[in-house]
């Protein structure tokens, strides 16, 4: 049996494929700097692990309160490497990037702060932890006041506007990398150095904490390489290479790192306790494979922009752009298409594929959302997944794949169900 054959009795038309294939003969030296970024980032995480000597005890687990779990507390100093901080907490009981970021910010704002945003508005799920959407135990019941900075209409920081907004209460500027539920350009970690650097020269006591969830391996260097004072992520998307369960990462300063673990788990605990409860194995060795996960992602987000573009669908980044996260944004104007990407995007999926996803009412957002993820660790966005909320100008958000076979298979399945529904015409 052909290779051929076998994507025709997936589903895959001779004609989809005839195109895919097409596209993805003008990627090959796109594909290939991709690899050396691999490369590097591939031998900065074993260096890492080489310097902390990590060993097989550290790969083993603990219960109850976790004291003395150097599986753990080496983990952290690994991190610490590689983002090139002076601390790290990395913790399955970080339940999500919200978590860690919400985390970040309870335990480094007092009442009477600021809180200032000079990436625009946050991503949806912070909405509520801020308090821009009314919740319980927001940072606005705590008295902690909320002001934003929006990006320029060519995506780039307003650093007038940034200078200005600064003010005696401000304590924390934030910083979202990657777009959200946006269609704007994702922030490349230049650019964010630049930013840091404007707070900076205002006042170099306030504290600058990047979200760099999606983005982390695209890069040669992070955030922390330019400046935050810390940098938050989640474990089921990049670092966790697609094998972590759950668990979050702030990686920063000392004092940062300290006041984040004092609300992680309580005053006088901080990080003391946390047992790991058998998941050190699966964060070592997803962080180990996080390099080459994130390069099959890339390629997969790279392929789908070219797909679409050449289709006439307005892409974020587009064809040709330089990448600084996994994510890839296309606008299809109506809900329709959103649905019927995401129906592609399950239906390639190694689970879970014969389940057709709707639009509902998902906790944390403010209008209906798709979610199209057929995978190993629910809700992991490092592996092949698309969601988007079901409002103008209804764009999807296409990201993950552990391997890029898969993420192929994925934008090529996504593909197939637009023709069908006879949204996208590959003649033109």
């Amino acid at each position: 049996m052909t290779k051929e054959t076998l994507y025709q009795e997936m589903g895959i038309s001779s004609e989809v494929l005839q195109f895919g294939e097409t596209v993805l003969d003008s990627l090959k030296e796109r594909f290939a700097a991709l690899d050396e970024t691999t490369e590097y980032n591939q031998l900065k995480v074993i260096q890492a692990m080489q310097k902390n000597r990590v060993s097989m005890e550290h790969l083993g687990s603990t219960s109850g309160y976790g004291y003395n779990d150097i599986g753990r507390d080496t983990l952290e100093d690994v991190y610490a490497s590689v983002f090139h901080t002076e601390a790290a907490l990395v913790r399955p009981q970080i339940t999500c990037g919200t978590h860690a970021l919400g985390i970040a910010l309870a335990g480094n704002l007092r009442p009477g702060d600021e809180l200032l945003s000079i990436s625009g508005k946050p991503y949806d799920t912070l909405e509520e932890v801020i308090g821009i959407r009314p919740s319980k135990g927001s940072l606005a019941e705590y008295g902690i006041t909320y002001r934003q900075v929006d990006l320029l209409p060519d995506g780039n920081f307003n650093f007038e506007g940034i200078k200005k907004a600064i003010n005696p209460k401000t304590k924390l500027v934030a910083i979202q990398r990657s777009k959200g539920y946006q269609t704007r350009p994702t922030l490349s970690v230049a650019k964010i150095g630049e930013a840091i650097a404007c707070v900076k020269t205002v006042r170099k006591d306030l504290i600058c904490m990047v979200d760099n969830c999606y983005g982390e391996f695209v890069e040669t260097i992070e955030p922390s390489d330019v400046g935050a004072d810390m940098v938050v992520g989640s474990l089921i998307k990049n670092p966790g290479g697609g094998l972590a369960p759950i668990g979050g990462y702030i990686a920063g300063t000392t004092e940062c790192i300290e006041n984040a673990a004092y609300r992680l788990t309580t005053p006088g605990l901080g990080r003391e306790v946390g047992a790991t409860l058998g998941v050190n194995k699966s964060f070592y060795q997803g962080l180990f494979l996080a390099p080459t996960v994130v390069n099959a992602a890339l390629k997969g987000a790279i392929f789908a922009a070219n797909i679409f573009e050449k289709l006439g669908f307005p892409v974020v980044p587009n064809g040709s752009e330089s990448r600084h996260d996994i994510i890839q944004a296309v606008t299809f104007g109506k809900p329709e298409g959103v649905i019927a990407f995401c129906k592609g995007i399950q239906a390639a999926a190694p689970v879970d594929s014969y389940v057709t996803p709707e639009p509902w009412a998902m906790p944390g957002y403010d209008s209906d959302v798709i979610m199209a993820a057929g995978a190993f660790v629910q809700g992991s966005s490092i592996e092949l997944s698309a969601d988007g909320p079901i409002k103008p100008p209804y764009a999807v958000y296409f990201q993950g794949g552990l391997t890029w076979p898969h993420a192929k298979l994925g934008i090529l399945m996504a593909l197939q169900k637009l023709v069908e529904a006879g949204m996208a015409d590959l003649r033109q």
